[in-house]
């Protein structure tokens, strides 16, 4: 397996998840996503299990078990923000801060709250690694049509990713150029943060306005080709009786992890 582009998860590949209906991974990301939201904090043997849940569809997709907890690690420095729960939540005391003139006290409720926050976002953007590292986006951008969702949107996110890649190619030139016209000597003095600074701000601007030609360009190349606002696929997207058995299964398993989350 290859993957297209470091600004594209997709994995090539022939695996049982790769020929899912898009509709049914799609569903079943938001299902899982709804699922950690629904979990209470400190359900660690359940978050266990979702977690397990999602290392079994990675195999099951052949997918790189490391490249998925890699990317998992995104979430965290998002999560973080909720740290403040740790001070603010009233509970048993865990531990004390003395900062400057603030007593800061950690309670074990903040704690287990903050823990609990980390754990879902990190399991959520595992399972939306897995929907993007399984699905092309032609086939979500299709999926996404058929779950009726409003083809403005659509759109508007099929443009976005189209873009992502011509920002990131008039950047490349952009600083492949800049290397060109600023070779040094070992030992030169470096160019101070105020130069530099100036220089970053010139080649934003620039990439601005390089980006905005390109695009246009692109745009009128896509109509001249017929684009009328849909990626095509080979995907026929018809739900066969092994996607809705699969499916069912999954949002029966998240519902039995809901059902035991009531009786403990």
């Amino acid at each position: 397996m290859t993957t297209l582009s470091t600004l594209d998860f997709y994995q090539i590949g022939k695996s049982p998840i790769h020929d899912l209906d898009p509709k049914v991974k799609i569903v079943s990301a938001i299902a899982i996503i709804l699922s950690n939201a629904l979990l209470s904090d400190g359900q660690w043997g359940l978050f266990g299990l979702t977690w397990v849940i999602l290392i079994v569809i990675a195999f099951a997709a052949k997918l790189n078990i490391i490249f998925l907890l890699k990317r998992g690690l995104i979430a965290l420095p998002f999560a973080l923000v909720s740290i403040t729960v740790m001070f603010t939540i009233p509970g048993d005391l865990l531990y004390e801060i003395s900062l400057f003139n603030w007593n800061l006290s950690i309670t074990l409720q903040g704690m287990v709250r903050f823990l609990s926050i980390m754990i879902r976002a990190w399991l959520s953007v595992q399972a939306t690694i897995l929907l993007t590292a399984t699905t092309s986006f032609p086939d979500l951008a299709h999926g996404l049509r058929h779950l009726r969702v409003p083809l403005i949107l659509i759109t508007i996110l099929s443009f976005m990713y189209r873009y992502l890649f011509v920002l990131s190619s008039e950047a490349g030139r952009l600083l492949q150029a800049r290397a060109a016209r600023s070779a040094s000597l070992p030992g030169s003095i470096k160019p101070s943060v105020t130069w530099n600074a100036k220089n970053a701000g010139n080649m934003v601007g620039q990439l601005f306005l390089r980006s905005y030609e390109r695009s246009d360009r692109v745009y009128n190349a896509m109509v001249a080709r017929g684009f009328q606002g849909d990626f095509l696929t080979y995907n026929p997207h018809r739900m066969k009786i092994k996607d809705w058995g699969l499916l069912l299964a999954f949002l029966a398993t998240l519902i039995i992890l809901q059902l035991i989350q009531l009786t403990t």
